[in-house]
Parts: C-alpha cells; sequence; structure tokens
C-alpha cells in the first residue's frame, strides 16, 4: 500500500466546469478567471485578487510591483528581511530584482520565522519583511505586521502553503500589503497550475494587472492611476508602461477554481481532523519534533524533526518508509542556504542559522490530505515507532551549525 503525498480534491463538478470551457471555445484569460478573482477576494476579505498562473508567478508579480510603484518603490540593493527555510520561487523573485536577502532563523517548533530577531536584523537598508507561513501554519504575522508598520516597512505575505489557515481570526494571506496564494495540484484547492496575489492597495493591484499581461494597459479600469490615457485607440491597444511577463492563467484554471473554491472549508476541515490524530500519537514524544501550531494552520502536511540528540539513524528510518511505501521529502526545501543556487544570491545572515539547519538534516513531511486518512496516520505511526525503537543510542552532536552528525 502507497501513501501518497498528495491526493486529487476534485469530482464531476470540476469535470462539468472544464467541459462548459471548452463547448465555448474560449480557453485564454477571461470570465471565468475573472469570476474566480472576485470570489476569491470575496472569500479572503480583500478587495482585490490577481490570478496568474502558478503561486510562483504571483510572488513574481507581486514583488515587481513594488519595484514599479510611484512612491518609495523598491530597489536594486535594498534589502529583505527572509526566513532561511522557504520554497525557492519566495527568494528567487527578490534576486531577480537585485534586492540583498538578509536571512533569519527559524524557530524549531514552528518551522516559521523567529520574530523575535526581527529588531536586530532590521538595517537602515531594510525596505521590506517577507512572512512565510510553512506548510499551512501561520507565522506570526501580527508581530510581523506591527514592525513593518513600526519602521515603514513593506510587508510581503507569501501564503502559498497556508491557504485556509488563521491567525487571530483573521485569514493568513491578509494580513501583508501583498499576499500570494498555490493553487498547485497538491495544495489546498487545485487548478491544475495556478496562483493568486491578494491586495487591499489600488496602486499595487493595478501594477499586478499589467505585470501579468506584458506590461500593457489592456486589462486596467479606466480610473487607473498608474497611467494617463491618451487619445489614439490605435496605440492604446499595444500601450506598454512597465516591463512585464505574460503569466496569465488559463480560463480551465478559473473554471475549475471557482468549484474548488465552494469546498475549501471542508477540505480544510478534514485536514483539521486529520492533525488531530497526528498530534495525538507524535506529540509529546522525545524522538520527534512535530510542527507546535501557531493560531489555526490548515496543516498543508506533517513535518517530523528526528531529535537531533538521540543519534536517530536517518537513512534507516527513510529506508523503512520506502519499504513500507510511505512517500516523504525534505520539509519546503530545507535550508535555501544550503542550496547551490544561494552562490547567486546578494545575501547576508543575522546570527547563526542553527534551527534551520537542523530540520534540513533531521527533517522531513508525510502527506496529508482532505481524504480521512486517519487510520493511516496510525500505521505510519506504529512503523516509524517500530523503525526507532531500537535506534536510541544516547546524545548525538550535530555541532553549532545543526549539520548531521
Amino acid at each position: 500500500m502507497t501513501y501518497e503525498l498528495a491526493s486529487i480534491t476534485w469530482d464531476e463538478e470540476e469535470y462539468k466546469a472544464i467541459n462548459r470551457v471548452i463547448e465555448k471555445g474560449m480557453f485564454t484569460m477571461g470570465e471565468n478567471v475573472r469570476r474566480f478573482e472576485e470570489d476569491f477576494a470575496q472569500k479572503f476579505g480583500s478587495k482585490y485578487a490577481v490570478m496568474s498562473n502558478s503561486g510562483s508567478s504571483a510572488n513574481l508579480i507581486a514583488i515587481a510591483a513594488f519595484c514599479y510603484k510611484k512612491d518609495s518603490p523598491l530597489q536594486p540593493g535594498d534589502e529583505v528581511i527572509v526566513p532561511a527555510i522557504s520554497w525557492s520561487t519566495t527568494f528567487y523573485p527578490l534576486m531577480q530584482y537585485g534586492l540583498k536577502l538578509r536571512f533569519v532563523d527559524v524557530e524549531l517548533d514552528t518551522l516559521n520565522m523567529d520574530v523575535s530577531q526581527l529588531e536586530a536584523a532590521l538595517t537602515p537598508r531594510t525596505k521590506m519583511v517577507v512572512g512565510v507561513s510553512i506548510l499551512g501554519n501561520p507565522c506570526a504575522l501580527d508581530v510581523m505586521r506591527q514592525f513593518c508598520d513600526k519602521h515603514n516597512l513593506y510587508f510581503f505575505e507569501d501564503n502559498c502553503e497556508s491557504m485556509g489557515a488563521f491567525l487571530n481570526g483573521k485569514c493568513c494571506g491578509t494580513f501583508g500589503d501583498i499576499g500570494t496564494f498555490s493553487t498547485f495540484f497538491s495544495h489546498h484547492i487545485s487548478t491544475m497550475e495556478g496562483g493568486v496575489s491578494l491586495t487591499n492597495d489600488e496602486e499595487l493591484y493595478h501594477l499586478m494587472l499589467a505585470i501579468r499581461s506584458h506590461g500593457w494597459t489592456r486589462h486596467l479600469p479606466p480610473e487607473t492611476n498608474i497611467y494617463e490615457k491618451k487619445d489614439d485607440d490605435f496605440y492604446e491597444a499595444y500601450r506598454f508602461i512597465v516591463p512585464g511577463y505574460n503569466v496569465r492563467p488559463l480560463e480551465l484554471s478559473g473554471a475549475i477554481g471557482i468549484e474548488q473554491l465552494k469546498k475549501l472549508d471542508n477540505l480544510v476541515k478534514v485536514r483539521r481532523a486529520n492533525a488531530e490524530t497526528w498530534v495525538s500519537l507524535f506529540g509529546n514524544d522525545e524522538r520527534w519534533i512535530i510542527q507546535k501550531e501557531n493560531g489555526i494552520s490548515s496543516w498543508f502536511s506533517f513535518t517530523v524533526i528526528l531529535n537531533p540528540d538521540l543519534g536517530l539513524d536517518k537513512q534507516k528510518i527513510f529506508q523503512t518508509l520506502k519499504r513500507e511505501g510511505i512517500q516523504f521529502r525534505i520539509i519546503t526545501g530545507g535550508n535555501f542556504l544550503r542550496h547551490d543556487v544561494i552562490k547567486y544570491c546578494n545575501h547576508e545572515c543575522h546570527g547563526e542559522i542553527i534551527n534551520a539547519n537542523i530540520a534540513h538534516d533531521h527533517g522531513f513531511f508525510i502527506g496529508n490530505h482532505p481524504t480521512d486518512v486517519r487510520e493511516d496516520i496510525k500505521r505510519i505511526h506504529k512503523i516509524l515507532d517500530k523503525a526507532t525503537s531500537g535506534q536510541l543510542i544516547g546524545a548525538g552532536s550535530c555541532g553549532s551549525c545543526g549539520c548531521s552528525s
């Protein structure tokens, strides 16, 4: 029996939506995308939503929009405070726009940025903080928001892994000046490929609309203030005002998203029920460090960090999981500083990066699903319990950086 990382969230309604688009024969971005954007913004309590072809593209157009603001745009060399653990395309747009990344360690239990270090990480060059809620678990978004307001910084929220999560009764993805979401197959809802950027800032919204489609004006509302319309409609039809991309979504994705969004609450409810079983079995056990919930998590997956003090053999555990058909992966790409691509990144670290290294070397995640997998979780617990029960060989030492012992 194979326990997959992810499973499909569609039923007949999504296939009907696909067929309606096929029957109309209009596949490029249109009415279904517009309706999905309106529904998404309303669902999360924001004024504006911009759909794109992926969560990575949602991040890209968001960072680009900050760089083309009329007043106080981000500029090359400006510093951005970021967590050491996140997906690669949290960081790439920042790198591509010439920003300097200032890495801060994460908390070992939540896997989110250690916000107690924010004040010390601040420099005169700091212009933005990036908040990332890892695998469904809200980071300290309230603290980050207050910090950014206090120091007049932009706050960008990458919420691509945490749709449906809440902090203090507020939807994650709505604390930042822009918040982004992913609707990739393995995520909380799926539009095949897709992403969404949310904002309450009209200028940022209009900039993202233009940047999403070649940097042109065609999809901007007539009341926009980011450019002055001229009388010649011939040239206005192909007027480019900012450097842009073509990261538009398909009508198929918009139509699927309309149906998927209706199911989000129930899909997340099932994930949370699964998580209750996970926490009851894996919590309060010295062998495992599992995610400590902050706020209300949407439980993208289940993380495990093998206690580095106990000398557990990670490779033997991985072999057991493979033999039993249980799929697993590194936690959200691990510590980004440990990847080859960091050589292309203008960056520095604030303080020691300890916990992100421990998670990188001793951690993994197992999939959660929008269906009842509580019996599977019990089986996984028995497998891991048996695989580790004979391995408690005493304290190991992974050094101050947390590398493999």
